[in-house]
């Protein structure tokens, strides 16, 4: 009897620590019971499950079946609760041969266990698989594969999933319906995502927080802020997320309303954290910035590492990195010593740049991230000496760089037109693995070489490259027209076109531009005026540059002013300037011809 009682206290005891989070203890009270019912293995298998300790949980898993004592459904959920990995996957396979072996299979809680165990351990395929062979289920296995599939890179699947699951008579819940709102949000199927809407109605789900707050983020994705705000409305009791979903919408279409809204949030008396000022900062100008700032140091955010990454990212958009250093003095904590070492001895021609890498020091660790956004606040500010110091000082505290690094340096380069330069960061590029080089890295190389005049370069990356999209070819068409190869530039044109790529307006300026430096006359006009007609896009003012600075140079000084003339809006000074300069030089033509 005392055993028996000794038993339970100590199972009472392990279930206290286990909510505790005292993994010792637990393991030493285990350790000296005298005597343990499957109970208490079954508890102690999934505190250590749920708590990482997935290898001890197994090894006790282990121990249990040793022991020859008759495993219960609850043995099989308490193991499956830890695994979460890649690595975790093959004690998974295991524990399902067990279960196949034991005739656990038909037991609801372990099936669930055993799809979610393989979700967790990336390997969707099998959690289908074993989803659609076992006959029994859920609302709990349809909602774990559907959130899964929702993550996947195939969220369609998910949405044929919910269809399939009305048919075998399921009804969703709550989460389910976050999931399908997270698969419309990604996959941009605002219909779909409004008939789901009449889902919830209809089920009387709008109401509830999370519903409500799934709602709110896929009409403001979608740009319908209307009905994100009435989505809004309906949520009875609203938390920070819901606020978040709405200022996030806001933020990326009306800066004062995504502003507006966190004045609101914190009359209400809700707490903004750091994804509402991220949110926040994301759209906002100087007056708005500065205030945000002042409110996230009083609200002590100074020192969250993902606000002050916002923080340096919305200063340097908004070129004021003097300001940033303003507040960033302000912060009781000091300056780590890395900022020390970085800016003895370096280069100060305005003292800027020893306030972009003071702003960077307040960061504890500052990573690639961090070094890649005040690489490119300094690049956005034409302080190109400081940009190239700041990437040796990168190798220095050995941060690796990555394409987003590169692309910084190669538009610096771009700008400046050096070429010498510009072939040293390709080489530091192929020596840190060519092969990780992006599209977007790629389409950033071949502008730089056409900026640089070596249009040699500039097709021979187009060449290699395997994966081109419009701005792809647009780059070189750029590139080839502005080095004097204005027909190379119209065959590349007429090339993509007939892969089955839609110029657009950047792709039409492109090779108007080109047309304009070989002075063809015929084919700009002619591409002009299919503007509109053939590939649907509004001329605008950079379009008109080019034609009026075409026609101007070529001598045909009439038809540039009827062009001026028949423009929708104002030309402006580039566009009289054009049409001057091609005036004054046919005028010295003819009078020379005199």
């Amino acid at each position: 009897m005392d055993c028996f009682v000794l038993m339970l206290f100590g199972t009472a005891l392990l279930g206290l620590y286990g909510r505790q989070a005292w993994i010792e203890e637990a393991v030493s009270t285990f350790e000296d019971m005298p005597r343990k019912s499957l109970v208490t293995w079954n508890s102690m298998i999934s505190l250590l499950g749920h708590h990482g300790f997935v290898e001890n949980s197994m090894f006790m898993f282990r121990d249990l079946t040793r022991s020859g004592a008759s495993l219960s459904e609850w043995s099989f959920v308490g193991v499956l609760c830890g695994f979460s990995c890649k690595q975790d996957l093959e004690f998974g396979k295991q524990i399902h041969g067990l279960v196949m072996k034991i005739g656990f299979i038909c037991e609801v809680s372990i099936v669930n266990s055993l799809i979610n165990m393989y979700v967790k351990c990336a390997s969707i395929c099998l959690a289908e698989k074993m989803f659609e062979e076992v006959p029994v289920g859920d609302v709990i296995s349809w909602n774990t594969i559907i959130g899964a599939l929702a993550r996947s890179e195939r969220p369609g699947k998910a949405l044929e999933l919910f269809s399939k699951m009305f048919i075998d008579g399921v009804l969703p819940t709550t989460i389910t319906y976050v999931s399908l709102l997270s698969c419309c949000t990604g996959l941009m199927i605002p219909f779909v995502g409004e008939s789901i809407h009449a889902n919830i109605i209809k089920n009387a789900f709008e109401s509830d927080v999370f519903v409500g707050s799934a709602l709110v983020g896929f009409y403001a994705k979608c740009g319908k802020l209307e009905l994100a705000h009435c989505c809004f409305n309906e949520i009875h009791e609203r938390n920070v997320v819901s606020w978040n979903a709405l200022i996030f919408g806001y933020s990326n279409f009306c800066s004062s309303g995504s502003i507006f809204l966190l004045q609101e949030m914190l009359q209400l008396g809700y707490q903004p954290n750091e994804s509402t000022f991220s949110a926040v900062l994301k759209s906002s100008f100087t007056l708005e910035l500065q205030q945000i700032h002042c409110l996230i140091i009083r609200m002590g955010y100074q020192t969250n590492e993902f606000v002050l990454s916002s923080l340096i990212t919305s200063y340097a958009k908004n070129g004021l990195i003097s300001d940033a250093l303003v507040f960033v003095t302000t912060f009781d904590s000091p300056l780590p010593v890395v900022s020390c070492n970085i800016t003895a001895g370096i280069y100060d021609r305005t003292g800027q740049y020893n306030e972009t890498l003071k702003l960077l020091s307040v960061l504890e660790e500052p990573d690639t991230i961090s070094w890649n956004i005040v690489i490119a606040a300094c690049a956005r500010n034409n302080y190109y000496k400081e940009v190239f110091e700041l990437y040796k000082q990168m190798h220095v505290f050995e941060i690796c760089p990555d394409n987003y690094t590169f692309v910084s340096l190669l538009s610096m380069c771009g700008t400046l037109c050096n070429l010498a330069l510009g072939s040293s960061v390709h080489g530091h590029i192929i020596k840190n693995d060519f092969n990780r080089c992006d599209t977007f890295l790629c389409n950033v190389l071949i502008n730089m070489y056409g900026k640089c005049g070596s249009i040699g370069s500039s097709t021979r990356i187009f060449k290699r490259m395997t994966n081109r999209n419009l701005i792809t070819w647009t780059a070189l068409i750029s590139a080839l027209g502005r080095n004097g190869y204005a027909y190379e530039a119209l065959e590349h044109f007429r090339e993509m076109e007939l892969l089955g790529y839609k110029p657009d307006g950047v792709a039409l300026n492109a090779v108007l531009t080109a047309c304009r430096h070989g002075g063809l006359v015929r084919e700009g006009m002619e591409l002009f005026g299919q503007m509109k007609k053939c590939y649907g896009v509004e001329p605008e003012m950079d379009h008109y540059h080019s034609v009026v600075d075409l026609l101007a140079k070529s001598g045909h000084t009439l038809e540039a002013e009827k062009m001026i003339a028949s423009m929708p809006y104002p030309p402006n000074a580039t566009i009289w300037r054009s049409f001057l300069e091609g005036s004054k030089r046919c005028g010295s033509a003819r009078d020379k011809m005199k």
